[in-house]
């Protein structure tokens, strides 16, 4: 069997049998974020991965058993993940979170990771219901869109990726679950993301959320998915350069032989350092009914939280005592400088 560069097979990523729904859009994640992880050659014993309630938040079952995991209550997934790489900062961390984890009784903790831009890849699979109590309506539901009961949503929807924006996110996605190549390909740069990056997908409910009504059933993501752009990620290998004017196109060859041939574009195409203009894009897609999925924002000069705080390079489990614990005469000395 084919290895990647760690020499470890795909098997070694994966987790035990999913107990979701046959059909469910999580599965499809999860395939996707297995298939990211081996492709980018992650140390599988140097990975946190750690949810909260939901549906959404079973799904770290379902991929790397070799990994550390945490299931932490509902809505309190971002402060444990926040306190995690704080203590272990050389642990990768995936955070799998949904709609109602994050939109609702979490909307704090996310929106205190952000600010804090502790580095961590946020994921959260969106479809719109409580799919673990019956499928009530969540956060982010469109106005409009209708139950199988018929009841239909009469509040605006919340926009986690605009959210992400406004709270000045470096790293703000959006996908479909059933996008294996933009999807596995926002995955791979979001793991290599020095600060918080979120992936907000679009995962269709199969149970409640499927029919006829929906706006995140898979038809009706399907019918309104718009591409931002093109998306391909090149694992690190020896880089391959070219010099192509603008306007015009030229054959390359890949690492294993294939050939593509690459234009250069010379019209105006999104700037991702624009986070106005990724707020634009967004509001008129949801005017319009598009769903708009792509890579909204990047900045790579942000410092992460634990850089902006100056933490220790080693981790601080690893400290011993002695470095952790002021002696007698530090604190005798800062408790005089209170008074």
């Amino acid at each position: 069997m084919s290895t990647n560069q760690r020499g470890l097979e795909k098997s070694a990523y994966q987790g035990s049998p999913s107990t979701l729904c046959t059909g469910c859009g999580h599965d499809s994640v999860t395939n996707h974020l297995v298939t990211a992880l081996y492709q980018s050659s992650i140390n599988p014993f140097k990975v946190a991965k750690l949810s909260g309630i939901g549906c959404s938040s079973k799904t770290p079952t379902y991929f790397l058993n070799l990994s550390h995991g945490f299931n932490s209550i509902h809505g309190r997934m971002a402060p444990v993940a926040t306190g995690a790489k704080a203590v272990h900062r050389d642990l990768l961390t995936l955070g799998i979170s949904g709609d109602g984890d994050t939109a609702s009784i979490g909307l704090g903790g996310f929106a205190h990771l952000i600010r804090r831009n502790i580095p961590m890849v946020y994921l959260i699979e969106n479809n719109g219901v409580y799919g673990l109590t019956k499928g009530q309506f969540s956060a982010t539901a469109d106005e409009g869109t209708t139950m199988k009961g018929g009841d239909t949503n009469p509040y605006q929807t919340m926009d986690l990726c605009a959210m992400a924006l406004e709270l000045g996110c470096g790293f703000v996605a959006r996908s479909f679950s059933g996008d294996s190549k933009q999807l596995v390909s926002l995955l791979s740069a979001a793991l290599r993301y020095d600060g918080t990056s979120v992936i907000d997908v679009i995962s269709p409910c199969i149970t409640f959320a499927n029919h006829e009504g929906s706006t995140k059933s898979y038809n009706a993501v399907k019918e309104h998915n718009h591409h931002l752009q093109e998306l391909g990620f090149i694992q690190p290998q020896n880089e391959i350069t070219v010099d192509i004017p603008e306007g015009e196109r030229q054959e390359v060859v890949l690492h294993d032989g294939s050939k593509i041939l690459v234009s250069k574009l010379d019209g105006v195409t999104h700037d991702l350092s624009d986070i106005n203009g990724a707020l634009a894009q967004l509001r008129k897609s949801r005017q319009s009914g598009e769903i708009l999925t792509g890579l909204f924002h990047l900045d790579t000069t942000k410092k992460s939280g634990l850089d902006e705080l100056e933490l220790s390079t080693r981790p601080i489990v690893e400290l011993p005592e002695s470095e952790l614990r002021p002696s007698p005469q530090t604190l005798t000395t800062a408790l005089k400088s209170f008074r």
